[in-house]
């Protein structure tokens, strides 16, 4: 019987994941504009109508309606839908690389918290306190009392990686006289440090650097800006986090082995 309900976990999840993606839509719609996540109801934004809990069923309501208001007929974005199927997807493929353990629960928390910070970076250049400060304290309170985590492991990936970029900044704008790293991103890889600890830093650099410059250069290419095109890092230390917690750790391992084999 056990087995019969392990079996179906990857699927909990998904439906959990998709349940959380739409509560993801609404922090990254209204949590910029200082508005509660709790009240009022989902309604339309046109003509105000409450949304029923019949279309407001986590992606299969926006296809059954075909992305519009049941009532005035206003055009919903995709990307309602889209928050929610990562979120669902992403759910079942931590669970199958970290495995059913409390260390899972952690980073269903932060995959959450990394999914949505990014859309509102995406949308606003902004990666809100209310996210990242409280993502700090609940990294390093898991790192405390779960028997898989070291505490110490958790306050050096905060020291570490917040560390880290707050280092860059700090000698970007002494020679430049310009801000080149907000301190939201400085906060999201202190958080991501928490929960991972300090040697997924590295890899959550490396990584996130090297897709960061690929799609930041692809973008700037076709920009009037051009070089000069800001963009959001947020999205891809978020990236460079989930990728670690994906399979990234053996290979973080391997290469921390390379050059600070006393660590691993």
């Amino acid at each position: 019987m056990f087995e019969v309900l392990i079996s179906f976990i990857p699927i909990y999840l998904f439906i959990v994941g998709a349940l959380l993606g739409s509560f993801a839509n609404v922090c990254i719609y209204r949590l910029p504009q200082g508005k509660s996540v709790v009240t009022p109801r989902s309604h339309c934004p046109r003509c105000s109508k409450m949304i029923a809990w019949y279309d407001n069923i986590p992606i299969f309501s926006w296809f059954i309606l075909k992305g519009k208001c049941r009532h005035c007929g206003a055009k919903y974005s995709f990307r309602y839908v889209a928050v929610e199927l990562m979120m669902a997807v992403a759910f079942p493929l931590v669970y199958y690389f970290v495995g059913w353990n409390w260390t899972l629960l952690e980073y269903l928390i932060l995959t959450f918290g990394l999914i949505t910070v990014s859309f509102i970076d995406l949308d606003h250049f902004l990666l809100p306190d209310k996210f990242t400060l409280p993502g700090i304290v609940i990294g390093l309170l898991g790192a405390a009392l779960n028997p898989e985590r070291d505490f110490m492991d958790g306050i050096l990936g905060v020291v570490v990686g917040g560390g880290f970029l707050w280092a860059i900044a700090y000698f970007y704008f002494a020679i430049r006289k310009e801000e080149g790293m907000g301190g939201g991103d400085i906060k999201l890889l202190g958080w991501i440090g928490a929960v991972l600890g300090w040697k997924a830093i590295p890899f959550v650099i490396i990584s996130s650097s090297l897709i960061g410059s690929v799609i930041g250069l692809a973008i700037a290419s076709r920009s009037q800006k051009g070089m000069k095109t800001v963009i959001p890092f947020g999205p891809y230390l978020a990236l460079g986090a989930v990728l670690y917690i994906l399979g990234g750790e053996s290979l973080a391992h391997w290469y921390l082995g390379l050059f600070l084999p006393a660590f691993v």
